[in-house]
């Protein structure tokens, strides 16, 4: 058997050392190695990988990742799993939703597929980047060992530089999405713990010398004439970088520190981005034979009191939240599927969509700053979190950097937010505030937020954090898990809070699949009931300042299984075909519109 061949090297060990992780966790593949890939070419590795689930890890136990092509004549022992024969799985794709027998799997799948080069360039590099794989994924090639990365829903890269070589090579990746204690998010949480490689694959080739990120941004002093620029470059810089932003008439070059940073403030009179008027320009950075671009929109958002303001004007948020789910294909998204949630957003009549409760695929801010949708992005710190463990903390802060590394050029995003429903203790508090400084260092042009705590017996928000980010977050569910409604009016008067309130979620179970009731709970008629008193209520809240729903769409998740929800939750505007909507869509659809017409 395997156990007893070269490649495991000890029997005993390999059988029974439950240590077998420990070499394989260095998380080394992180917001450090991230690459800013705009405009760059991209060989897509999209397609059919072999595959296979490991429920006992006896992959990296026998190491699979080690094992050469070999025909099944010709082997002297018999190979438990054969990385480069068999089963194949579209990539991307969620495991749950190929196979039936796969649909509640958690545990680790190793993925295969050979990667052709026809030369290895001596002055080139070359970068792996995977968009997203939930959730810790161990990277090897040609038999090594690369990295691994935590964090199911962020981009990451590895260089593969010095590890190819001219002609066929093989990339393997080991996923693993196992709930446990000290991940993030935790083992419970509210929606459907996919797994897989489930955002796109491609492989990068820079210059030795390379343009590791570019963020570009509109100067937050009031002025609106001032455009910032700061970027890394990764190797020797011979000379500086050169920024254009050819429409604002700016050709700017932008030397270079020893530790690689670089940025220059330019005096520019740039059209201000905005739902009404979602203005982009292009930005082109170039060093040497690198070259990157981007879309970028320029525009301020900042908190005067209890008001949110952009571009000098308080805005109030018209918005809903909505997960990243599909019925047919899971976490896994497309430009169509996308360009529909916006559709529906705009037709709702929102201005502002909250994507809960992780980060959304990256295409999504993209097209929002092409339609004029402001964003509330965010991280699962979700509910429980092991708040006093410093690896927790240190995954946390990954994911929260890797977001913000790829989003901070989107001029929708208005609001990184840090945390969802946590307890209030001192851990939790040091925990969540760490996250806020880490958003306002790497990106101090945007709000900060996060779901507080309500104390219901004082009916008062009553949460330390709040002191520490700029908007509250308030879920409130009166009508559906709360029950008198005069308490959310109360809720305001006995807070009194300095700073805007956002009721980030509220909403009420519509079942109209042919399960659901006619009347009471999870009746479609009740959630109506739900959403008219909501309104009501809102109407006499002036320290409201937005409002997004949950949520747009009805999603999965494990934990909801009464006769009637039968594994969803159906709180959902539209159904999750995406495409029926009840009453409640036509309900808040007329109160955003008396908002807009007020505005």
């Amino acid at each position: 058997m395997l156990e007893r061949s070269d490649l495991a090297e000890n029997a005993l060990q390999a059988l029974h050392d439950e240590a077998y992780d420990a070499p394989f966790n260095t998380q080394n593949l992180n917001a450090e190695t991230l690459l800013f890939t705009g405009g760059r070419h991209a060989r897509p590795l999209d397609g059919d990988w072999n595959f296979c689930v490991d429920l006992l890890d006896t992959g990296l136990r026998q190491k699979w990742f080690a094992m050469l092509p070999e025909d099944p004549i010709d082997r002297l022992e018999p190979w438990d799993y054969d990385p480069y024969l068999g089963e194949t799985v579209p990539v991307p794709a969620c495991w749950a939703m190929l196979k039936e027998k796969w649909y509640f799997f958690e545990g680790s799948a190793w993925y295969t597929r050979a990667l052709d080069m026809d030369e290895i360039a001596a002055d080139q590099r070359y970068f792996l980047r995977i968009g997203a794989a939930q959730y810790d994924c161990k990277l090897f090639l040609n038999g090594a060992f690369i990295g691994n990365h935590y964090g199911g829903s962020t981009p990451f890269c590895a260089e593969l530089t010095g590890h190819l070589k001219p002609g066929r090579n093989w990339v393997m990746a080991c996923v693993n999405n196992t709930r446990t204690l000290d991940r993030v998010p935790m083992r419970n949480t509210d929606w459907f713990n996919y797994g897989g490689i489930y955002r796109e694959v491609a492989l990068y080739q820079t210059p030795r010398t390379m343009i590791r990120d570019l963020f570009v941004h509109l100067v937050p002093d009031g002025t609106y004439a001032q455009i910032r620029v700061a970027l890394r470059v990764d190797g020797p810089a011979d000379g500086p970088v050169r920024v254009e932003i050819p429409e604002l008439d700016i050709v700017q070059d932008i030397a270079i520190a020893d530790d690689g940073a670089g940025e220059a403030v330019m005096t520019a009179s740039p059209d201000l981005w905005s739902p009404e008027t979602p203005r982009l320009y292009d930005v082109t950075a170039t060093l040497g034979a690198d070259r990157v671009t981007d879309r970028v929109g320029f525009r301020q958002i900042e908190r005067r009191g209890t008001e949110i303001v952009l571009n000098g004007v308080p805005v109030f948020l018209r918005g809903i939240s909505v997960h990243e789910d599909d019925a047919e294909t899971g976490k896994v998204t497309s430009e169509a599927d996308l360009r529909r949630r916006f559709q529906d957003a705009r037709e709702l009549g929102c201005n502002f969509l909250r994507l809960a409760h992780y980060p959304h695929h990256e295409r999504a801010a993209e097209i929002a700053d092409e339609v004029g949708m402001m964003l509330w992005e965010e991280v699962p710190v979700y509910w429980a979190i092991a708040f006093d463990n410093k690896a927790t903390y240190a995954d946390a802060k990954n994911q929260l950097s890797e977001l913000i590394l790829r989003d901070r050029n989107r001029a929708s995003v208005i609001i990184w937010s840090v945390g969802n429903e946590n307890p209030d203790t001192d851990a939790r508090l040091d925990f969540m505030r760490g996250l806020a400084d880490t958003a306002k260092a790497l990106d101090p042009t945007r709000l900060t937020s996060a779901a507080c705590l309500v104390n219901h017996a004082k009916l008062k928000i009553e949460d330390r954090l709040a002191d520490h980010i700029d908007v509250i977050g308030l879920n409130e569910y009166y009508g559906w898990y709360e029950e008198d409604f005069e308490d959310l009016e109360r809720i305001g008067v006995n807070s009194a809070p300095d700073r805007p309130v956002v009721i980030s979620e509220t909403g009420a179970d519509g079942v109209i699949e042919p399960q659901g009731p006619k009347a009471g709970l999870f009746s479609e008629a009740y959630q109506s009931e739900v959403y008219r008193k909501q309104i009501a209520t809102l109407r006499k809240l002036d320290y409201v300042k937005g409002m997004s729903p949950w949520i747009l769409y009805d999603f999965r998740v494990e934990r909801r299984q009464n006769a009637f929800q039968l594994g969803y939750n159906h709180k959902g505007l539209i159904a999750a075909d995406k495409t029926t909507r009840k009453e409640a869509f036509g309900i808040l659809s007329a109160y955003y519109a008396e908002r807009a017409a007020d505005e």
